[in-house]
């Protein structure tokens, strides 16, 4: 989770949040290399009294200068392609679940077993456990295995709320009448905090979502667990 100060991103948690990072880092490097050519023209301009006569009328030079933004732009573009697509790509996944907003609320769906579901609540002040974060921790954990591709079916019972998890690298827009789906795989187990991303009313800010990805054993302890409820 992000902590105060903090200037860079979350620890990336799942193969897409690091191809977002790495995605992030390139855009900055072209930026950098930009920003320092264009300062370092500015700087030549001004304090070069002297004016090339050769540089009033110079097509190459025009050439290039309308080339090279387009060959920068489609090597910044291409990366993202990929990952926009690998974003979308939903394939044999291992669970599903789905979690469906509600004004203040999630509610979570394991749709491969026949009746595992519930409410996850935000946390009241008082009723905290030591260590947990205001208004991120919940009463009822999302749940998932580790290294296990996870779909996501997410939609809205009442106005447009968005699921989202930083660390994992995910955002999908929660919309009544609407079913999105999306696909993660939790790389190492621990617990992954996010907040519903969309304005959705008065309380908007006290919906958060807490993803907890565990080894497969404990995941099937946890499971018959609730099973049992």
């Amino acid at each position: 989770m992000s902590h105060p100060a903090q200037l860079g991103f979350q620890d990336a948690a799942s193969p897409i949040m690091e191809e977002l990072i790495f995605l992030h880092d390139h855009a900055m490097m072209v930026v950098f290399l930009i920003s320092m050519f264009v300062l370092y023209t500015i700087t030549l301009t001004i304090s070069t009294p002297l004016t090339h006569t050769d540089m009033m009328d110079a097509q190459m030079m025009e050439t290039i200068w309308t080339i090279l933004p387009a060959i920068i732009l489609i090597l910044i573009a291409l990366p993202s392609l990929r990952i926009l697509y690998l974003m979308d790509e939903v394939s044999m996944p291992h669970l599903t679940v789905k979690a469906i907003g509600h004004q203040w609320y999630w509610n979570y769906e394991y749709t491969d077993y026949k009746d595992l579901t519930f409410d996850s609540y935000m946390l009241q002040t008082q009723d905290l456990f030591q260590g947990a974060p205001r208004l991120l921790e919940t009463d009822h954990h999302m749940v998932v295995p580790t290294d296990s591709p996870i779909r996501m079916l997410v939609s809205a019972e009442d106005v447009l709320h968005s699921w989202a998890v930083p660390a994992l690298g995910i955002k999908t827009d929660a919309i009544p009448g609407r079913l999105n789906q999306m696909m993660f795989t939790a790389s190492h187990p621990g617990l992954y905090y996010g907040q519903c991303s969309e304005i959705c009313g008065s309380n908007h800010s006290f919906m958060p979502i807490v993803v907890e990805s565990t080894t497969l054993s404990s995941f099937e302890n946890w499971s018959s667990m609730m099973l049992e409820q």
